[in-house]
């Protein structure tokens, strides 16, 4: 975790008081169950309790020089609540094994950075819709292979990133479904030691479910779906950024990202204003969709445990959360302060004389009785000579001036296929599709 790319409330989720916090709880409720079942005393988990309602400090660094000695986290913690509760503290973990608690403290942080993240998606929908609703018909070129093709609204380019970052939210939450389950199941997960209630009772109090075979760790398939989730958000993050970064560009600049006062974009050339949120996002993205390849790396344990993929995670978890909750922060910001110019939208369009136009002259002499293939040929013989003038001449006037288009499209016709507004006769019905 770099703590420039770190906000607070993501990462207390990961300090190591938040993770023994998670610890205790996974211990206490266990020890409480085991209290009702009559497996330990009902006083073990009062003990427990009642030391925990004094808002105990987490010493962090006893806990520290404990794991020095024994090698092992859990048994360093273990040993440390014990000298601060005392005899009671001896009926802590009955029947558990490590990967009870690890796996399952594992699984409430991930479920918890999740509905961060769920609240991230949430603010970044609410600032594209915004900004879509505010453009809706702002016309602007769209473009394919990086080049002209017709003509789209910069609301619907944003429409586009929000169905999009929808899915990303529907997604995710149906990963944290899936990864927010408990085990509480003992050595090689056959509740031999410890009652199957015990689990039912600490997913509940934890607000998990249960994990229907645990073996002795949770199946990493479930980890792998999560980050790989992670993945993609960053994905559609990379995209937008990407799309930004084009349209600042110097011979573009339709938009850009917004340049605060007193900011200076070089330390060589006072003139520039660089896109360096955007390109900052598009690094971000490929260091999360980087964690998603040992996750899945991560599934194919050996039999019922191995720690392989301990080591992993302990990088994995916290960072690709982390610098996702930063990111999806970052991101509502540029849109929310993006800098739109309609008019070099506009001048841009205008830029290449007509060209955007061409499927319509095409289509319009097919209607007229003029071959497929001869109407391509006709329409792009005069688009070629536009393309080569760079935009000096008109695709308009030239059609007007070609016999052949002439023979089957009067002056009129031609003229009508050049009105901008008919590629927005739509625009009303995708964006209901979009937002309802």
């Amino acid at each position: 975790m770099v703590p420039r790319y770190a906000r607070p409330d993501m990462t207390a989720l990961w300090e190591p008081e938040a993770k023994y916090r998670i610890w205790f709880e996974i211990e206490a409720h266990a020890t409480e169950k085991l209290g009702e079942l009559g497996v330990v005393p009902p006083s073990a988990a009062k003990a427990l309790w009642d030391w925990w309602a004094t808002d105990p400090k987490i010493d962090v660094e006893a806990i520290d020089a404990i794991e020095a000695v024994t090698k092992h986290d859990v048994i360093a913690f273990l040993t440390w609540v014990a000298e601060n509760v005392g005899d009671e503290a001896r009926f802590m973990h009955q029947g558990m094994t490590s990967s009870d608690v690890l796996d399952t403290t594992l699984a409430v942080q991930l479920a918890r950075s999740a509905d961060i993240l769920l609240a991230d998606l949430d603010g970044l929908l609410e600032a594209i819709k915004r900004r879509a609703e505010e453009h809706k018909y702002t016309p602007t070129i769209g473009r394919s292979h990086g080049i002209h093709a017709e003509p789209v609204t910069f609301g619907l380019k944003l429409a586009q990133a929000y169905a999009e970052f929808d899915r990303c939210k529907t997604r995710l939450v149906a990963a944290r479904a899936e990864i927010a389950t408990c085990a509480i199941s003992g050595a090689v997960g056959t509740f031999a030691n410890i009652d199957p209630q015990v689990e039912e009772h600490v997913a509940d109090k934890l607000g998990l479910t249960v994990e229907p075979v645990s073996t002795q760790v949770i199946p990493r398939d479930r980890h792998a779906m999560f980050f790989s989730t992670l993945a993609v958000i960053a994905g559609s993050i990379e995209r937008l950024a990407v799309e930004v970064r084009h349209l600042q560009r110097t011979e573009v600049l339709e938009a850009e990202e917004y340049f605060s006062p007193g900011q200076k974009g070089s330390s060589a050339m006072p003139h520039k204003r660089n896109p360096i949120l955007t390109e900052n996002l598009t690094g971000q993205a490929r260091m999360i969709r980087a964690y998603a390849l040992p996750a899945l790396e991560n599934v194919a344990l050996w039999h019922e445990r191995d720690i392989s993929h301990s080591s992993v995670e302990r990088f994995i978890g916290p960072d690709a959360c982390i610098t996702l909750d930063f990111a999806l922060a970052r991101l509502t910001g540029v849109v929310d302060k993006l800098l739109v110019y309609p008019e070099r939208m506009q001048a841009n369009m205008d830029r290449m004389g007509g060209l955007i136009h061409s499927q319509r002259v095409l289509l319009a002499l097919t209607q007229n009785g003029v071959s497929r293939e001869d109407a391509y040929r006709l329409v792009q013989r005069n688009a070629m000579k536009v393309w080569e003038s760079d935009g000096r001449l008109t695709l308009l006037d030239l059609v007007k001036r070609d016999e052949d288009v002439t023979a089957a499209l009067g002056v009129e016709q031609l003229e009508e296929q050049f009105d901008l507004e008919y590629h927005f006769k739509h625009v009303d019905t995708i964006f209901a599709r979009v937002f309802g």
